[in-house]
């Protein structure tokens, strides 16, 4: 107890905390809203390519002293729009499209940092450093956050169908590709936000963990939601007081508590947990 009385202290005490724990809960909230969808489409991989993509975007940014979600974006629908081309022009499956352009980007957006002799900033970028957000980090996330709940809401019809039955969706009139990318400027602006707080390698963790975790307890898509959003908040919680408390880097630390919960989700979820399959006859 007294390290949870330890951290509710320094909570009430110092601004950058609380500052860091409201914009991790919010990135929480929106990746487990963003990765719902991303893991009913099948789109993991999609997931893990926009996040490496952003790199070179992020990069040029820095250099040119401008905003990083207007670089990383432009980067991110770009390499989105590249897969899709690459995949459908050639006999090429969707994962090595996906493969071939993500490690380029990546690869790019390496160059560049080294360029922008910027590699502390790119430690950060990598793994996150939720402790050191920033007021305007704040302003930015709280802004994405409301954008993905606006579109989530506006288009859920549409989200809704194109992910069950795309096929479906284009008898119906739906213009599938519109809606697509669409999804994927919101996956960019949520990867972009989520960089202070866990970095390009685990974001896709957060985008990815919190959505299966509810998808075993749901069959819902609207109860998925709010549950992989409430799942996604609670491991941004839990993992900023272990970052805290024990001095571990935040963004590893938010993925493993998301990473437990799912394991306990795994074993004890009704109707598709482990206990409950070995239980039937």
């Amino acid at each position: 107890m007294s390290s949870i009385s330890q951290f509710l202290s320094a909570l009430g005490q110092y601004n950058f905390l609380q500052t860091a724990l409201i914009t991790a809960i919010l990135v929480g909230i929106m990746s487990g809203v963003i990765g719902s969808f991303i893991i009913l489409r099948g789109l993991s991989l999609m997931g893990d390519a926009i996040s490496h993509a952003v790199l070179p975007g992020v990069a040029v940014a820095y250099m040119l002293g401008i905003n990083l979600l207007f670089g990383a974006s432009i980067f991110g629908i770009l390499a989105a729009m590249l897969i899709g081309y690459v995949a459908s022009h050639s006999k090429l499956k969707n994962d090595t499209a996906i493969g071939i352009v993500f490690s380029a980007f990546y690869a790019l957006g390496f160059i560049l940092i080294s360029l922008a002799e910027s590699s502390s900033n790119l430690h950060h970028i990598l793994f996150g450093n939720v402790l050191a957000v920033s007021d305007n980090d704040l302003i930015t996330t709280t802004c994405v956050l409301i954008a993905v709940i606006l579109f989530v809401v506006i288009f859920y019809k549409e989200l809704l169908i194109t992910s069950f039955d795309e096929t479906f969706a284009q008898t119906y009139g739906l213009k599938t590709q519109m809606v697509h990318y669409a999804l994927m400027l919101m996956l960019t602006l949520v990867t972009v936000s989520s960089l202070q707080t866990v970095g390009i390698i685990l974001v896709v963790a957060m985008l990815i963990t919190p959505a299966a975790t509810a998808f075993l307890w749901t069959n819902k898509l609207h109860w998925m939601l709010v549950d992989s959003a409430i799942f996604g908040a609670l491991a941004a919680l839990i993992g900023l007081f272990l970052s805290y408390t024990f001095n571990w880097a935040s963004g590893p630390a938010i993925v493993l508590v998301a990473a437990f919960i799912f394991g306990v989700s795994f074993i004890f979820s009704p109707k598709q947990g482990l206990v409950f399959k070995l239980s039937q006859p």
